[in-house]
């Protein structure tokens, strides 16, 4: 099968499976305030969004590059300097775990936060933030050694399947609602260290399967703190985007507003995941073409990634401008004020899916560093945006001023990646790739 056809049916395979693991969450969430209440619900999502901050931060990085540099040592036979590099990642997954039974319970009293949620199941807290700090390592080391399938499904399916299973279990064990929802926290954080550990156990079988062909070296540690701390920053403004939005907006939206442009937000990452998923499968080709300086393999790579990208992003602004008002009225009729901003944010994935993927390039190019203006003209774009769009058109001002932000930042990234590194990543080459292959007549 060609890598285009390659990448469409496994990229939907993906996608496919994040729908149906989220659909699950969004099941429970809904029983969990039908049976057990409003202020249950308040405090699971508050767990939640405690675990994966915390989580993202254990790794200090090294999850966000696990892809690149799997794929790298895949591609050469370097199955010591991989295992070093698994060691060093899960090193700080366990370390962060120790510190964190030692001292958290301590810093949420001197932050004030002794009687929350947090503090009242602490325990469940960390064993969630540790499996998840595990499954993220685990799951970009699988992607970079072409195992997408083991590396995403491990929390997109399983994950969420545990969290319905776990639910109905307690839900129907128990009459009160405070003892289901402490059993089911119990429950979810055993099974999730389960979880965490069998993929673990995949990851050291496809690390079995890599070659060992180049000559013990000491292990490139500098090398990778040089990628994981740019990429920190990265991946907090890129998976944390519409997180820092929402905090600018705060002020600038009443609370109707901003519990719209929340769940449009939502929406348009589960939709993004559709993106993202072509990347996870074709980003380990990519990383072994430049490791074998094949540089012509590279570029049509990259160009094939684009086009499927941007065609599936096309079909997702379709699906969601179509769906959107149907979808939205779920959670009620105000909700689908937001359905004309919801179709605005998913147009940012086109451009996005055009200009290519700028910062997995650069760090391909040892230039890791260069993605930060990018970031910090998006972040910037979308200030000024906010400031200058939403007190005029509220949520459509707050769609307009997220969009110009990704494609600042996406534009300011292509620049950055032609110039620095002489690759142009963008759907361009690709046409201009077709076009010189055509002999002429």
């Amino acid at each position: 099968m060609s890598l285009s056809g390659r990448l469409a049916s496994q990229s939907t395979i993906i996608f496919g499976g994040r729908l149906f693991g989220a659909g699950l969450i969004f099941l429970v969430q809904a029983f969990i305030a039908r049976f057990w209440g409003a202020a249950i619900l308040g405090e699971y999502l508050l767990i939640i969004a405690a675990v994966n901050l915390i989580s993202v931060a254990m790794p200090l990085g090294f999850q966000t590059i696990g892809t690149y540099f799997a794929a790298e040592y895949r591609a050469r036979g370097d199955r010591r300097q991989l295992a070093a590099f698994m060691i060093r990642a899960y090193g700080h997954v366990t370390a962060a775990f120790v510190l964190l039974l030692a001292a958290g319970p301590a810093l949420l009293g001197l932050l004030g936060q002794g009687g929350s949620a947090i503090a009242g199941h602490y325990v469940p807290v960390a064993l969630l933030a540790l499996a998840t700090a595990m499954v993220y390592v685990s799951g970009g080391v699988l992607v970079g050694l072409k195992r997408p399938f083991a590396g995403f499904f491990a929390d997109g399916i399983f994950r969420p399947m545990l969290v319905l299973t776990a639910f109905l279990i307690c839900a129907t064990a128990f009459d009160g609602p405070t003892e289901g929802f402490d059993t089911m926290l119990w429950c979810i954080a055993l099974g999730s260290v389960v979880i965490s550990s069998v993929h673990f156990g995949f990851v050291v079988a496809a690390v079995r399967q890599v070659e060992a062909r180049v000559e013990p070296r000491a292990a490139e540690w500098p090398r990778w703190w040089r990628f994981a701390a740019p990429w920190v920053m990265v991946t907090l403004a890129t998976d944390f985007f519409f997180d820092i939005d929402l905090l600018l907006l705060a002020n600038l939206l009443n609370h109707e507003e901003l519990a719209i442009f929340g769940v449009c937000t939502r929406i348009f990452a589960l939709v993004s995941f559709g993106v993202a998923a072509v990347y996870a499968v074709t980003l380990p080709d990519i990383f072994e073409s430049e490791a074998q300086a094949d540089r012509t393999a590279f570029h049509r790579k990259v160009g094939e990634a684009n086009v499927v990208a941007s065609l599936v992003s096309l079909v997702l602004f379709v699906l969601v401008a179509i769906g959107a008002p149907f979808a939205l009225l779920l959670f009620g009729e105000g909700f689908t004020a937001g359905a004309l901003p919801l179709a605005i944010l998913c147009l940012a994935l086109v451009v996005r899916s055009a200009m290519g993927p700028a910062s997995m390039v650069l760090s391909i190019h040892d230039r890791p560093w260069a993605s930060l203006p990018a970031v910090l003209l998006g972040m910037g774009t979308l200030a000024a945006g906010n400031w200058l769009l939403v007190p005029a058109f509220h949520l459509v001002g707050a769609a307009m001023a997220a969009i110009i932000a990704i494609s600042a930042w996406s534009v300011a990234l292509w620049a950055i990646a032609l110039r620095t590194a002489h690759i142009d990543v963008s759907i361009l080459q690709w046409f201009r790739t077709r076009r010189a292959a055509v002999p002429a007549e």
